[in-house]
């Protein structure tokens, strides 16, 4: 699938068509009437984030000299539900595995998660639709070919999704530095969601509150942090070493 959408009418039609659209831009002196009045409305009540943004970033981002000053950002590959995901889970038959993350803005870091999960055999990453990148084409590229094997379910509402994991048993982990054990001492063979946070401002203090155990990857050097797909490649990768070595 194309990364974006330009155009009035084309973006229009692809709300309608119910297509997966990550985000809608719009130039601010656009006239918002018509065609652009229904898009607004429609992504709406479709619950897909929108923004107005000068002509001159619109004029950047487009691909084209067609835009008409509306551009859409679509997946580049379709997102699942929370139940999708549980479903897989069970027909793997192991206890279920996710990552969850929490306000990440880099495609980068997004494709380099996606593709630790695949190799650590997460079942699925669950994302927010709202102010977080997308399953976009430079993330489809940063996953080296990941995203098309990874179960991506994406929410309006983190925390409500956390709720919903936690009825069905599972445990969730936040990594953060101000976590009070070490993330190499959690078990992981449980049912279990890893939340990890977006760059520099980390898991929101919401979703870390709903957190069961806060745990910190211990630091050696003069950085105080790790990069949010390196944080998330040591504890997903030590998820996979538990559950290996003891045959889960």
């Amino acid at each position: 699938m194309a990364e974006t959408i330009e155009g009035r009418q084309p973006v229009l039609e692809a709300l309608r068509a119910g297509n997966t659209v990550n985000r809608v831009l719009l130039a601010r002196d656009i006239t918002r009437g018509g065609v652009v009045a229904e898009i607004i409305d429609l992504a709406r009540r479709l619950g897909v984030p929108y923004e107005f943004l000068d002509r001159k970033i619109i004029d950047k981002t487009a691909t084209t000299a067609t835009h008409q000053g509306v551009i859409a950002s679509v997946a580049a590959r379709e997102y699942l539900s929370i139940e999708d995901i549980l479903q897989f889970s069970k027909t793997k038959n192991e206890p279920p595995l996710y990552c969850i993350v929490d306000g990440l803005e880099d495609p980068h870091n997004l494709g380099a998660i996606i593709r630790t999960a695949d190799v650590a055999g997460v079942h699925g990453i669950i994302i927010r639709n709202r102010r977080e990148v997308g399953l976009t084409t430079v993330v489809a590229k940063a996953s080296a070919g990941a995203v098309e094997y990874v179960r991506v379910a994406r929410v309006s509402n983190i925390n409500n999704a956390i709720d919903s994991l936690k009825k069905c048993g599972l445990w969730i982990v936040g990594i953060e530095a101000c976590g009070k054990v070490s993330f190499d001492t959690v078990d992981y063979k449980l049912p279990t969601a890893i939340v990890v946070g977006g760059e520099g401002a980390g898991i929101s203090s919401l979703t870390r509150k709903k957190c069961d155990i806060l745990a910190k990857i211990p630091m050696g050097g003069h950085v105080g942090s790790l990069n949010a797909s390196v944080a998330a490649a040591l504890v997903l990768y030590e998820a996979f070493r538990q559950r290996r070595r003891s045959g889960v």
